[in-house]
């Protein structure tokens, strides 16, 4: 817990800078260059993503965020990184991420923890690791919270450890703060990635998606009013947001956890820094470095690594 805290290079200390770089400058080899499908519960895929080892003990399951995928820029730096601290690494790709529509109406979701799940019940059935670190990316960061408050003493004992970054721990301020007008060129990126993928489903489910107003969309409120929530079960956007946050179930996670949101991070508001759970539960740590964007952190070093991923790969070898 003693790395140094994050100091943007000279230049860098803009939210939407830092949240913007990476993304459109960001180059990381590509790691996890294996891939293996599997199938889910309902008959429908998911594609894992590996880099590994022959005999390696240790495993790191990455996921990504709102419309990413595991080869992103992110996962990809997150990985490398692992990989350097000697550990394999599994990024999973949400249902449609993967570069291929998956079958069902079901996409994904902030609470999707059951795909988690899936993908850890894959692992422990068809492979030896004796230790699992989970990392999580924004909404992905969500989900993995969520899924190790919802299980709290009773998850695997296999998985020792945990990190999330930039992480919308209430969704209903988050996606409110979105709506800002700072925010709408991130919002319309989304928006755009969705609306299309809803316009291919609807090809195969022309029944049960309305796609009347779907360009007019403009906020997750809408979109998840429409689709998201009574897709997955929830009776409405606000139904589907309080039932999914992370900073519900913090109180009861049972492993070491380390979550890392900036201050300045363009897509959080207050309630998204749970200052009440590290105080309640000793296995719950919350950094809050002053600067670093949404998913930023940008360091120039030779290794090529950020200080989020040399942050996180510090704490989940502790």
């Amino acid at each position: 817990m003693n790395q140094e805290p994050y100091t943007p290079p000279t230049g860098f200390g803009n939210a939407h800078l830092q949240t913007i770089y990476p993304t459109l400058f960001r180059r990381v080899p590509l790691i996890t260059n294996e891939r293996e499908r599997i199938e889910t519960p309902d008959d429908d895929f998911l594609d894992l993503d590996w880099a590994r080892r022959r005999g390696c003990p240790r495993l790191a399951v990455i996921t990504h965020g709102l419309e990413g995928h595991a080869r992103g820029h992110y996962t990809q730096g997150m990985a490398a990184a692992l990989q350097r601290a000697d550990c394999d690494v599994l990024a999973w790709n949400f249902r449609g991420c993967s570069g291929q529509p998956n079958h069902r109406l079901k996409s994904y979701h902030s609470g999707a923890t059951e795909e988690l799940q899936t993908v850890l019940d894959h692992v422990f059935t068809h492979y030896q690791y004796e230790t699992i670190r989970l990392i999580g990316f924004s909404l992905g960061g969500n989900l993995t919270l969520k899924y190790l408050g919802d299980r709290g003493a009773a998850v695997d004992p296999r998985i020792r450890r945990a990190a999330a970054i930039s992480v919308p721990c209430d969704l209903a301020s988050s996606a409110k703060r979105l709506e800002h007008w700072q925010n709408r060129i991130y919002v319309a990126r989304f928006m755009r990635s969705l609306r299309a993928k809803v316009r291919a489903k609807a090809q195969r489910y022309p029944t049960e998606l309305d796609l009347s107003g779907l360009d007019q969309m403009r906020t997750f409120a809408e979109f998840d009013d429409r689709y998201t929530a009574p897709i997955h079960g929830f009776q409405n956007a606000e139904d589907y947001w309080a039932r999914c946050s992370c900073r519900f179930v913090l109180h009861q996670i049972a492993i070491p956890t380390l979550l890392i949101n900036a201050l300045d991070d363009p897509f959080l508001t207050p309630d998204c820094y749970p200052k009440e759970a590290p105080e309640t539960n000793p296995y719950f740590h919350m950094e809050t470095p002053r600067h670093g964007g949404h998913l930023g952190f940008v360091s120039f070093k030779k290794s090529g690594e950020y200080w989020s991923e040399e942050r996180v790969v510090n704490f989940l070898h502790a």
